[in-house]
């Protein structure tokens, strides 16, 4: 292998939050891998229901930032980025794991296209090792709020190998330049939890950069692990970010018919679901997400992009 200054420094970064022993394990597999210049930052945010200095005793190895309280997953992420000195920065969630060889193509990928402003693996579950997460998004329509993840639940045949541009990178596994976060900011703390990183490549692509999908690479991902597969604090961010988003990204005649949309079709299509199956708690969660965009519609911070 070439010498260690061969390889640019990247910064791998990742939040913890009660998941001590998951995030052990996605520091096993970096334990393995086979680039050889790294630094390792892992964000605790307040951790309570485990003890998070496990990770550093371990690990010591890392850098292992305990924030006072819990300030979600951008800030979170953000205190990382604030901290990293790589040139590259690799954001992956805590219940990721990485094969050996997982880095170098996407390393080399940014070495030669520095329009490149933000790239992700082929992402694969955990659980099932041949089955496809994400292999690139389709771009999110403007009315709907909707797009879709391309190859979800496909089974691996070698189909997504080649590398293309992307509308989105995938917040799970996610490699940007430092000059690039320089530029652009650092992640909006205004989602705290969900479409922080949709944001973030939606600035990444209005700053003249592509987001791109990188199949010569996989990662594996265990999905959910901190929020649960359905709660109620998944279906509050993700409905209150939603909108979030779109007061952020969407302009004119499609904002106003996207809002629409959202408050009057899908929000109570939706709710109602669980109104149905008496699950309160689920139902709520969408009207305080609608509520809390009311109580914040002239909020400057909306708008905001925090630089580094």
């Amino acid at each position: 292998m070439p010498p260690v200054n061969k390889f640019p420094l990247v910064s791998i970064v990742s939040v913890n939050f009660n998941q001590a022993d998951v995030t052990c394990a996605l520091l096993e597999s970096l334990n393995k891998i086979t680039y050889p210049n790294i630094e390792v930052i892992i964000i605790d945010n307040n951790s309570t229901e485990d003890d998070p200095s496990v990770i550093k005793q371990k690990y010591p190895n890392i850098i292992f930032i305990e924030n006072p309280i819990n300030y979600g997953f951008a800030a979170g992420n953000n205190f990382g980025l604030m901290r990293a000195r790589g040139e590259y920065v690799m954001l992956l969630n805590n219940d990721v794991e990485v094969p050996p060889g997982f880095l170098e193509p996407l390393v080399n990928k940014l070495e030669k296209n520095k329009d490149i402003g933000a790239a992700s693996p082929l992402i694969k579950f955990y659980y099932q090792p041949d089955t496809i997460q994400y292999a690139g998004y389709t771009p999110i329509n403007p009315i709907t709020m909707r797009n879709a993840s391309i190859g979800y639940w496909e089974k691996d045949r070698g189909q997504y190998k080649e590398d293309r541009e992307t509308a989105y990178s995938h917040g799970a596994a996610m490699i940007v330049p430092m000059r690039v976060i320089k530029e652009i900011g650092l992640m909006s703390y205004i989602f705290f939890l969900y479409y922080e990183e949709a944001d973030w490549c939606a600035r990444i692509k209005k700053a003249g950069y592509k987001n791109y999908y990188v199949g010569s690479t996989f990662v594996y991902h265990k999905e959910s692990v901190s929020t649960g597969r359905i709660s109620a604090l998944k279906i509050y961010y993700q409905n209150r970010n939603r909108i979030v988003f779109m007061r952020r990204n969407i302009e004119g005649k499609d904002f106003y018919l996207g809002i629409m949309y959202q408050l009057f079709i899908a929000i109570p299509k939706n709710a109602f679901k669980f109104l149905l199956k008496a699950k309160f708690k689920l139902f709520f969660a969408y009207y305080k997400a609608i509520g809390w965009n009311l109580k914040n519609i002239f909020s400057p911070e909306i708008h905001e992009n925090p630089m580094l």
